[in-house]
């Protein structure tokens, strides 16, 4: 799904986004809800980025947001992995820095993978056709993945980020 956000396009910059996990839902221009294979999925399009709501029949599995967040202190790390009660999460992100008609050619070829996908949402924003921020999902055997672009035409820089949730593998009694 393809969306124009209704808010203006701030020169905000790459190196501004932080990345947290755990946050309370916030308000967002856009939202997809997916159910694959028992997990509820919300993509969600903040004016500063993305948040990613995943919850099983016993609750809220993890809730991440990568944003443009005042007073945050945690910036937007290359990596992480972390235990959330039986479900594993590592998250992954890096920089890609691209010429001006590069940069016009990876955002076409993004937003038309996910406008078309039915577990993706893509949102411009006005003034710039090629400031966007696009979220993949899918469901692979016990693993939930997502994969983000946000994108920084002022700049050339495209922020790509991949998370994947599993569940945990436990050893057997006695190992």
């Amino acid at each position: 799904m393809l969306t124009t956000l209704k808010t203006p396009y701030s020169d905000t910059r790459a190196g501004d986004l932080a990345w947290a996990l755990g946050r309370e839902p916030l308000p967002a221009l856009a939202e997809l809800d997916l159910e694959l294979s028992g997990l509820h999925v919300q993509l969600r399009l903040l004016g500063a980025s993305h948040q990613v709501l995943l919850s099983g029949a016993d609750g809220t599995v993890c809730s991440e947001t990568v944003a443009c967040m005042p007073g945050s202190r945690t910036p937007l790390p290359l990596g992480v992995s972390k235990r959330i009660d039986d479900w594993e999460y590592a998250f992954a992100a890096r920089v890609e820095r691209l010429s001006g008609g590069s940069f016009a050619g990876r955002a076409q070829e993004l937003l038309a993978l996910v406008a078309d996908h039915p577990h993706g949402l893509a949102g411009t924003f006005p003034g710039s056709p090629h400031a966007f921020t696009a979220l993949l999902v899918q469901r692979l055997g016990g693993q939930v993945h997502w994969r983000t672009w946000h994108a920084y035409p002022q700049e050339g820089k495209l922020v790509v980020t991949h998370t994947r949730v599993g569940t945990r593998v436990r050893e057997p009694a006695g190992v």
